[in-house]
């Protein structure tokens, strides 16, 4: 069913005739004013008509004297039949990068319309199919699609430039303002809260929670999608093991999937799973720890095994010294067919290319769907949204070069020591013992693989209570799990289950007893 669309006048309204007057005021150093486009729908969700205002809009940032410093844009969807919408649950999500626009979470699950891909393959060129997204979680949550500064139509104001944002806790605290503006703003003091981030916007969400904690303001949950809080995982250096210990369980997945294991295919591949996690974190942990001092007949037996878990020939395991890369994976896995596995999705393969080329040189999938996304997102926004402001839509790269400097010299993930900001997530669930974490994670993703971040959450020395508050849940699909049109219903029973249960009346229940 197509979406019924009215878009507002909003100089009936009261607000600006287009946004253009504030754009420009914005980008010649003049005092901004927000932005604004309105347009009225409805989609059915579950058998159920959810009626609902969409916005283009910005918050002005501003710095201690009140002098603008950003305009930061989103896309909110606010529904208008669902009861009082001052304590209705809201949702404030992003995507990664660093530096990447919302525009993939919003039109491939979040927004109540999808862009609609191949399952896995090259999508056909344009015109690309767009249709009503019946697994969004409006009906029982609010929507807001996040592009900080540097990405999308957002941009920095006045005096302040990119450096001003472009960091770990400088966009921290940037989206700590925008959300506190926006309560303020939209009368949504009292609404359940919830963070949402895909890739690097889980990195972001651990220390947005820890800003929101120190400006008084307390979340309801974090939602985690292909998480990474620990980039020593994700990094292959001389003497370091973690992340070849951690990535070795997703080469297994992937060898599995290509049919690509000597021995076969398991019959369950969970229980698969867990035996070679468990493995990984035994015997070849052992055995690289060991160094040079490694027993030769220990060392052969974990080879050996090494050839059965991961499909990669005896051959080239040897030359590797046992330390294999996920990019010298992705690269070796099909060698022999002439196509290399993609990073964010394993499943999709692409050319080769060169063959004596040790790591890939695009990603399949990324290829694969990204002009459909791009050209939707632009699309949708102008004639669905009503957005007619004459910036483009940035969707990655531009906010360059990001410091990882933290705050209090840590540093990370390609100066010093990698970052690491599980203790900030451990300091965030101690200081709110009610905030409650959902991980969901693609087991085919290469970028961020599942085991790591899984290993990570084990590290974070919390007590039983409080790693109760951390749930998961696997999909057979990649770090985008919802391209992947037959898990669309799985993610949304998974995220409106946690959302249901985190808000609402179930609280109310839990609240503290009062001592006459």
């Amino acid at each position: 069913m197509k979406s019924l669309s009215l878009i507002t006048p909003v100089l009936a309204l009261g607000l600006l005739p287009a946004g253009a007057l504030a754009q420009e005021g914005s980008e010649n150093g003049n005092e901004p004013e927000p932005s604004r486009w309105e347009s009225n729908h409805s989609i059915v969700v579950d058998g159920e008509t959810v009626e609902y205002r969409a916005v283009v809009g910005s918050v002005i940032l501003r710095d201690n004297e009140e002098n603008a410093t950003g305009e930061l844009f989103y896309t909110g969807y606010f529904r208008t039949n669902g009861g009082d919408p001052s304590t209705r649950p809201i949702i404030f999500a992003y995507n990664g990068g660093p530096g990447s626009a919302s525009f993939w979470l919003h039109m491939g699950i979040m927004g109540p319309r999808r862009v609609v891909t191949p399952n896995v393959g090259q999508q056909a060129p344009p015109p690309y199919p767009l249709v009503d997204n019946g697994h969004t979680v409006l009906d029982i949550a609010d929507v807001v699609m996040v592009d900080p500064i540097g990405t999308g139509f957002s941009r920095p104001a006045g005096d302040a430039d990119g450096t001003d944002f472009w960091g770990m806790d400088e966009d921290a605290a940037s989206l700590t303002q925008f959300i506190r503006r926006f309560l303020s703003e939209n009368d949504r003091w009292n609404a359940p809260r919830y963070i949402l981030g895909e890739s690097y916007g889980t990195t972001r969400s651990v220390l947005l929670a820890r800003h929101l904690q120190g400006a008084n303001i307390d979340l309801n949950g974090i939602v985690l999608v292909s998480a990474v809080i620990d980039f020593n995982t994700l990094q292959f250096p001389p003497a370091s093991h973690i992340g070849f210990i951690t990535n070795l369980p997703s080469y297994a997945v992937v060898a599995e999937y290509h049919d690509k294991l000597p021995g076969g295919r398991p019959d369950d591949l969970q229980a698969f799973m867990k035996e070679v996690e468990a493995w990984a974190l035994t015997d070849y942990a052992q055995t690289l720890l060991a160094g040079t001092t490694v027993d030769p007949a220990q060392r052969a037996r974990v080879l050996r095994q090494m050839h059965e878990y991961t499909g990669l020939s005896m051959d080239f395991l040897e030359r590797a010294d046992l330390r294999v890369s996920a990019p010298e994976f992705e690269k070796e896995l099909l060698r022999d067919e002439g196509v290399t596995v993609a990073r964010l999705d394993a499943r999709f393969t692409g050319p080769t290319g060169d063959l004596l080329e040790t790591t890939p040189g695009h990603d399949a999938q990324s290829s694969a769907i990204s002009s459909a996304y791009t050209s939707l997102f632009n699309t949708y926004v102008r004639d669905e949204l009503g957005y007619d402001g004459d910036r483009e839509y940035w969707p990655s790269g531009m906010a360059r070069p990001w410091n990882w400097e933290r705050q209090g010299g840590r540093r990370g993930p390609f100066g010093g020591s990698a970052l690491n900001v599980g203790p900030d997530l451990a300091e965030a669930l101690e200081r709110n013992p009610r905030l409650e974490v959902l991980l969901i994670n693609g087991i085919y993703d290469l970028a961020t693989p599942y085991f790591p971040i899984v290993w990570s959450l084990e590290q974070l020395g919390l007590a039983p209570d409080l790693r109760d508050n951390i749930t998961r849940d696997d999909f057979a699909a990649g770090h985008m799990m919802y391209v992947e049109e037959s898990l669309l219903p799985q993610w949304r029973e998974t995220l409106a289950t946690f959302i249901t249960r985190t808000s609402g009346a179930n609280l109310v229940a839990r609240s503290y007893q009062v001592v006459s």
